[in-house]
């Protein structure tokens, strides 16, 4: 007997810390606006509102920078007990229609509502009336992607922002996923998109006529993950309970990786599925320290770390350089990864205030 389709909701408000502040202060709407550190502190930016962005502002862009591109940029610092109590009221909602749900961040989640008995069983009417009820409650938009796996509904709720919903029904997944460029592939930032594109494949679809043997050549153990998701196959449960106390990604070489600057010259790419990873389970705020794994050629195993709050390329550099001298031999396997903190509240703090001291 085949399990039932399964329906997922993506559900995530549109720009949230800057949407509450232009709810409790209408006169900043229709202004540029970014929530962050200042700019002569080497503040960054939490996030901004759609008038921002046409300046080409984002998330994580250092706060000078954004100043530059917008002179005009209101710049609000982050007020996060403010942002938490909206988060408990947009999660509260999300409850009511079912115990699945997968927190991503303070507004953002994935909801399986396959057995929810409410709005006749229908994900897209439960979509539809918990961005009516999110909008009532807290006074802000969201914007939600319904779809039987949680790869296509992340897009989809990406599809109308803002203020938007878009379905993807299970006989659409096939074609809305061949048309894709695979940089839209979960764990592909610009690195594999751009060796991707160099490879001859500039969509899911030129992707598919790959075998699983030529994706593992190029991409390793990742290969198998590009080969499901090009298909629109994504098998990850929502699962309610968030406490990986780690993320991380590593690679078996055949043959063994001779030396140390081998090993080095390998980092970017370990960097890129694991900036994947971490931003897939919206763990950036979490993370608290950063980790390096080497296997020798003789099974040998070394871990290193060290504190920090972002994934670094020189830390990991040095990292790989201190473990790769406790055995100096031939490596058959390397791993880059990330320690999460416990407690999402106290993250969400250090980050802020990181955001506003530095």
């Amino acid at each position: 007997m085949n399990a039932p389709v399964r329906k997922i909701i993506h559900c995530d408000c549109d720009c949230f810390y800057a949407s509450v502040e232009m709810r409790d202060d209408p006169s900043l709407r229709g202004r540029p606006l970014a929530v962050g550190g200042r700019p002569d502190q080497r503040g960054v930016i939490a996030t901004c509102n759609y008038e921002a962005r046409r300046f080409g502002i984002h998330s994580a862009m250092a706060t000078a920078t954004a100043v530059k591109l917008c002179p005009d940029l209101l710049l609000i610092p982050p007020n996060m007990e403010k942002y938490r109590t909206a988060s408990r009221q947009i999660m509260e909602i999300y409850r009511d229609y079912t115990e699945l749900v997968e927190p991503l961040s303070l507004d953002e989640a994935y909801l399986d509502v396959t057995n929810s008995p409410h709005c006749k069983g229908s994900a897209t009417l439960i979509a539809q009336e918990i961005r009516r009820r999110i909008h009532e409650t807290v006074g802000i938009t969201a914007s939600a992607g319904v779809a039987p796996n949680k790869f296509v509904a992340k897009i989809a709720s990406d599809w109308n922002k803002p203020d938007g919903l878009f379905l993807v029904r299970p006989d659409e997944v096939d074609a809305f996923v061949a048309a894709l460029p695979v940089k839209k592939l979960f764990g592909v930032g610009k690195v594999t998109a751009a060796k991707l594109n160099r490879l001859g494949a500039q969509t899911c679809g030129d992707l598919r006529d790959w075998s699983m043997d030529k994706l593992q050549q190029h991409f390793g153990s990742f290969g198998a993950r590009l080969y499901s998701l090009c298909r629109g196959i994504d098998e990850r449960d929502v699962n309610p309970v968030r406490e990986r106390k780690s993320i991380s990604t590593e690679e078996t070489y055949t043959p063994d990786v001779p030396d140390l600057p081998a090993c080095l010259a390998l980092l970017p790419e370990l960097m890129e599925h694991l900036a994947g990873r971490i931003k897939r389970n919206g763990a950036e705020k979490f993370i608290n320290k950063l980790f390096v794994k080497i296997k020798f050629s003789d099974f040998q195993q070394t871990t290193v770390e060290c504190v920090g709050h972002a994934p670094n390329l020189e830390t990991y550099r040095h990292l790989m350089e201190t473990g790769w001298q406790r055995a100096s031999r031939p490596v058959r396997l390397l791993g880059v990864g990330v320690r999460l903190a416990d407690s999402e509240q106290v993250e969400q703090l250090r980050l802020f205030d990181e955001l506003a001291t530095h």
